[in-house]
């Protein structure tokens, strides 16, 4: 069983900056991806970010590119989102995912889920 926590949202002004942390444990190794989703009040989740579980690679959404950077600390087992130059439809709940599938930006490809954190960007 893998146990996915997240942590560091809160409340910042437009053009701010949040970093958020997603500390893993459990059986997590072979896992291919971890990845960073969002869900704004009355829309579906929607992909943010993601990488292997090597790191060599990393993926991102439009609107996260040039200001969202997806990183993690292999000793604490840690996933990071570094969010810049936040906007107001950047306000969600963040989730952090576990999964083993092919398609780093489908919902249905993570078989894991943190219980999610607050972001919430104001003008």
């Amino acid at each position: 069983q893998v146990q996915l926590v997240e942590s560091g949202g809160g409340l910042v002004q437009a053009g701010g900056s949040l970093r958020l942390s997603c500390a893993a444990s459990g059986r997590t190794t072979g896992s291919y991806y971890m990845g960073w989703f969002r869900q704004a009040p009355g829309k579906e989740r929607e992909f943010v970010a993601a990488m292997t579980w090597s790191g060599r690679s990393t993926y991102y959404a439009d609107s996260a590119k040039g200001r969202f950077t997806i990183s993690r600390d292999n000793a604490k087992n840690t996933l990071y989102l570094q969010m810049n130059s936040l906007k107001p439809e950047d306000t969600a709940v963040y989730y952090c995912a576990l999964g083993r599938s092919d398609y780093p930006s489908w919902v249905s490809s993570y078989d894991y889920w943190g219980q999610g954190t607050q972001v919430t960007v104001s003008l």
